[in-house]
């Protein structure tokens, strides 16, 4: 019986069900949610670095809209400061290195 001990989508003991198999878990209090939100978010970056697909980029989306919730902020919420900050320091498409500044 292979263990995980990770935070998982909510619909996946479903699927794991409808394959005739019982998944075994627990709800996580608060802090510990936000913990594993984080060591996700590092599984997730860190299989989008290897993969390099937009699935993975999806994935990384519905955490950092997870995280942003813990912190009181919506979806909505969090694509505004996005705005916000492109508006005012632009985005990467230029794609500008930056490598030393003289005084």
């Amino acid at each position: 019986m292979p263990t995980y001990n990770k935070l998982i989508r909510d619909l996946i003991p479903v699927i794991i069900e409808q394959t005739g198999r019982t998944p075994s878990g627990r709800i996580l209090g608060e802090e510990e949610f936000q913990q594993e939100l984080r060591i996700k978010l590092q599984e997730e970056v860190h299989e989008y670095l290897e993969d390099q697909n937009v699935e993975e980029l999806a994935d990384i989306m519905e955490v950092l809209f997870a995280l942003a919730k813990v912190h009181g902020a919506s979806e909505e919420q969090l694509l505004q400061i996005r705005q916000k900050k492109l508006e005012e320091r632009g985005g990467f498409e230029k794609r500008i290195f930056l490598e030393n500044v003289t005084e």
